[in-house]
C-alpha cells in the first residue's frame, strides 16, 4: 500500500484535479485507505497537499504536482 502524498501524485499525474476529485479517484481505485479501513475524504487530501506544499500546488481550486501546471 501507497501513501496518502504517493496516491495523491498517481491521480494528479493526469493533470489537476479538486480535492473531492482526488479523493474519489483515490477510493475509487483503492490505492490508499486510512488504518481503520474508512475512505479518505476531501479534507485529507487539502490538509496532505498543505503539508507536503513542495510536491503539490493549488491554482484556484484546483491541486496540481509542483511543475506539472
Amino acid at each position: 500500500m501507497m501513501t496518502l502524498h504517493e496516491a495523491m501524485a498517481v491521480v494528479l499525474s493526469k493533470g489537476p484535479k479538486t480535492a473531492k476529485e482526488i479523493a474519489d479517484e483515490i477510493n475509487r481505485r483503492k490505492l490508499y485507505c486510512q488504518k481503520d479501513g474508512r475512505p479518505v475524504t476531501a479534507g485529507q487530501i487539502s490538509a496532505r497537499a498543505n503539508k507536503r506544499s513542495h510536491l503539490f500546488d493549488k491554482e484556484e481550486k484546483k491541486y496540481f504536482l509542483k511543475g506539472k501546471l
